[in-house]
């Protein structure tokens, strides 16, 4: 499978890491890619170090496994870079995507030596003044959206505001919010 795409996310319990996942592969699948999207159990409770993956690509996937050699990261929670190998078998042809105030410069000496794309986005800063609330999630998932490229952002924005319509059918008033988050966070990525 050349053209597979294998994504591993790296969140807290509650940060919305495993939701991300979801919503990027019922989004690639609404493309008409073939897709995975799957969370990595253990004892999660919330707060505690949590993993997602997803897997997309247009031909038929036969691997069912935990992705080892992921094309990109997502670290949803910055803290993480110090206590969780995030980079562990990243392939430097791809890119991490880290929610940090920080530039790629900045936090590149954290990576364990990784030589691969670095980029960075401001995700509570966004979530905040576009929700009014610390979601990460909705930045981050439109962050490695913009980075991977694995789909065209306009197909994608159409995508997510019909499923934040029907995940926010009784919320009405917070879909406006969350289109604006991802939004921003397509124009606010550092790195590319």
């Amino acid at each position: 499978m050349s053209n597979l795409v294998e994504i591993r996310w790296h969140g807290r319990g509650g940060q919305g890491a495993k939701t991300a996942s979801l919503l990027l592969a019922d989004a690639a699948f609404n493309t008409g890619k073939y897709i995975q999207g799957f969370p990595e159990y253990g004892p999660e409770r919330m707060g505690a170090p949590i993993t997602a993956y997803n897997r997309i690509s247009d031909e038929r996937i036969t691997i069912h496994s935990n992705i080892y050699e992921p094309d990109y990261v997502v670290v949803v929670d910055d803290t993480l870079l110090e206590c969780v190998d995030v980079t562990a078998g990243l392939k430097e042809e791809g890119a991490i995507v880290i929610n940090t105030t920080k530039s790629p410069e900045e936090v590149r000496p954290l990576l364990k030596g990784y030589n691969g794309k670095v980029c960075t986005i401001d995700a509570r800063t966004i979530s905040e003044e576009t929700l009014g609330k610390y979601f990460p999630n909705t930045p981050m998932l439109a962050a490695i959206v913009k980075v991977s490229g694995i789909m065209d952002e306009e197909v994608f924005l159409k995508d997510m505001v019909e499923s934040f319509k029907h995940k926010f059918a009784k919320k009405p008033e917070v879909i406006d919010g969350n289109m604006a988050a991802l939004k921003r966070a397509l124009n606010e990525v550092k790195g590319l």
